[in-house]
């Protein structure tokens, strides 16, 4: 999803600035303004003005130390590609009113690049490494309504919540892990709020697609490896086999075809695979060998939808029961109903949310399902994989 500009068509950016301003005056102070919110600000604000937050700034800032953030950054998944980027953009020439800033899923800035004026007069604004610039701590900001929204945010001037931060802009996109979807972090290009100017958005946008590629390089670079580092002990397996990382992509397929991926193995549990059935995972150095031991191929699913919504899975001579969340359970249900024909994302966005606006939220959340229940759930369109039967009940009683 592309970043939306702050900035209307046609409009005169020093003087859309002072009406941003007088808005902010307005809605803080209680009257009608004649410039009315956009509603992802106007949703923000009311979070702010619900935690109770400052709008003359002042709110307390909170920071980690020194040490856990070198921790964050060995263990975050951006790493290399933050500070690839990191290096593109410093060599910008364009660069010398801009902050380029990546945060983590928690809000905590990791890195922070750009002139030494910028990063000034963000120092005083408490926008430093180690700093958690979250709604909570810091008001309606670009990194934290975005880490907030789960969407790419454009925010200048007095969409800011703290006045202090009036003489700002800030865009960010959210970062997402290409082999989980899990929420990684943000990136974020500010500056002074007279210099906003359109190309940023596709900026940001830009890195951002730039890290995701960069984890996606490295993820297919470690299913070659575990391939490679395989190769002895495949060469000793007889029938069927599968090796995977710890997230079930495959590395490697012998005398079976079940797609990128699978459930996530773990140990000392049985696994069910579509079109495979019942596996058992078996530790390698660095990902599972999977090999079948049942002849059954279909998967049985009942999912029962009572106040604790579990999922019964039936695989060959194999059944075992795990707790879903609400959201899993939903996403199960509505793919139950639309049978062989799926769902595009847009339309699971539409059921899930109310209007197609969260595609990004709603592949997230498939992703996270997938995670845990693999191949069950196929894609493009999102579906239930060939071989698999679900039955829905409601409550303990068992009735559909």
């Amino acid at each position: 999803m592309s970043v939306h500009s702050a900035i209307p068509q046609g409009r005169s950016l020093p003087d859309y600035a002072r009406d941003l301003v007088r808005m902010h005056e307005a809605v803080i102070g209680g009257s009608r303004p004649a410039l009315a919110p956009r509603p992802l600000v106007s949703r923000s604000w009311t979070r702010m003005l619900r935690m109770g937050l400052a709008v003359q700034g002042g709110n307390p800032r909170a920071s980690v130390t020194e040490e856990e953030i070198a921790r964050r950054r060995y263990e975050s998944p951006m790493r290399s590609a933050a500070q690839e980027f990191m290096q593109i953009f410093a060599a910008n020439p364009d660069a010398s009113h801009m902050l380029l800033v990546v945060a983590d899923a928690d809000g905590v800035v990791l890195w922070r690049g750009g002139a030494a004026s910028v990063r000034r007069r963000a120092d005083t604004l408490g926008f430093a490494e180690g700093a958690v610039w979250t709604e909570a701590q810091v008001g309606t900001n670009a990194i934290g309504t975005a880490l907030a929204e789960v969407a790419p945010v454009e925010l200048l001037s007095g969409e800011h919540f703290e006045q202090d931060q009036h003489t700002w802009y800030c865009t960010a996109c959210p970062v997402h892990d290409p082999r989980t979807g899990d929420l990684l972090g943000v990136i974020d290009i500010s500056g002074p709020a007279l210099t906003l100017h359109p190309a940023i958005g596709a900026l940001a946008e830009t890195g951002r697609r730039l890290m995701e590629a960069q984890i996606w390089r490295c993820h297919q670079e470690h299913l070659e490896r575990l391939r490679q580092s395989a190769e002895p002990l495949l060469a000793a397996t007889s029938g069927p086999a599968l090796v995977v990382d710890d997230h079930g992509w495959v590395a490697h397929s012998s005398g079976v075809a079940v797609g990128a991926r699978i459930p996530a193995p773990a140990a000392r549990q049985t696994l069910a695979v579509p079109g495979y059935g019942v596996c058992v995972p078996e530790r390698l150095p660095s990902g599972w060998l999977v090999r079948p031991y049942s002849g059954g191929r279909k998967v049985l699913l009942e999912l029962d939808l009572s106040s604790a919504p579990s999922l019964q899975v039936q695989a060959g001579d194999t059944a075992w029961r795990r707790l879903v969340t609400k959201r899993h359970a939903e996403i199960l249900a509505l793919l139950h109903r639309a049978g062989p024909a799926g769902m595009s994302a847009e339309a699971l966005s539409q059921a899930l949310f109310g209007d197609t606006g969260h595609l990004i939220a709603a592949r997230a959340e498939v992703s996270r399902l997938r995670r845990q229940l693999g191949g069950i759930v196929a894609t493009r369109p999102y579906r239930l994989a060939d071989g698999v039967r679900l039955t829905v009940t409601h409550g303990d009683n068992g009735e559909p």
